[in-house]
């Protein structure tokens, strides 16, 4: 299953194929310049919201492997939990630019970046370390799986906006599925008050099916991979439903056991 793990270096090839499949849709999703004020599932944001968001977040990831290279200085550096509210305001500064302009900017910022992730060597993959805006230094192989979850969840949350059927791609999903343990480890709500609790994940379709043992207490949340059964509580999703869940999108999700303890599970993290 390495091809379908963003962590590893087999896996680049059906990463920046997601990437570009991803990308194409997104673009597709603005053709029409009807749509470029329309709402969006993201909150507040319109469709050339999510664009500024991509030309923010690209940007700031050429001030990451510039700084790598050691070509000037990382970005500054911002916590996670403030993230929703400069990743908003960096989103709503691109509104100065017109549509053509920024569909523009975005496609060369994409070929960039897109240059930068294939020449990324079986070293560099987990070698490099890339400053991060809002995590700090991180291997390089975050930076396609992030591109990968900025163009499907976000070509989501254009979708979902239409108000018309449809759903996550299947292979998106299955590559994001060991990302959302990441995040979820890296936005639990927790501190010295924390109650530990012992909670499972059960993915049942695709690349990456299989079962999560996942530990929070006062110091953090861990996941292992093992047998579920034998927990309090459990939960099953399919891959696109534990993405979506995960990223804030839809409550989802089938719980098995004690349903206010997985209720509290999902409800112990911060949103970015």
């Amino acid at each position: 299953m390495s091809a379908w793990n963003f962590m590893d270096y087999a896996s680049k090839g059906n990463l920046l194929e997601g990437v570009r499949r991803e990308s194409d849709e997104m673009f597709g999703l603005a053709s029409d310049p009807s749509s470029w004020t329309a709402p969006t599932g993201a909150g507040h944001w319109q469709v050339r919201d999510v664009f500024g968001h991509l030309l923010d977040t690209t940007e700031t990831y050429f001030v990451g492997f510039d700084a790598a290279h050691g070509q000037g200085e990382p970005p500054g550096l911002v916590p996670l939990t403030d993230m929703h509210e400069f990743a908003d305001k960096g989103a709503l500064e691109f509104r100065s630019l017109d549509r053509e302009e920024a569909l523009d900017r975005l496609h060369s910022d994409l070929d960039r970046m897109m240059k930068i992730e294939e020449g990324l060597s079986e070293e560099d993959w987990g070698g490099l370390q890339v400053p991060h805006k809002y995590m700090g230094p991180l291997p390089a192989f975050f930076y396609p799986v992030f591109q990968l979850v900025d163009y499907s969840v976000h070509s989501w949350d254009i979708r979902q906006g239409s108000g018309s059927p449809h759903a996550l791609e299947a292979r998106s999903a299955d590559l994001l599925v060991p990302l959302c343990f990441v995040l979820w480890s890296a936005t639990a709500s927790v501190g010295p008050d924390t109650t530990p609790m012992q909670v499972g994940i059960r993915i049942t379709s695709g690349e990456n099916a299989g079962d999560e043992r996942i530990d929070v207490g006062p110091d953090g949340l861990t996941t292992s991979p093992g047998n579920v059964d034998d927990l309090p509580a459990w939960i099953e999703f399919d891959p696109a439903s534990f993405v979506l869940t995960a990223y804030g999108r839809i409550n989802a999700g089938t719980i098995h056991g004690d349903r206010e303890l997985a209720q509290r599970f999902l409800a112990g993290f911060f949103r970015i």
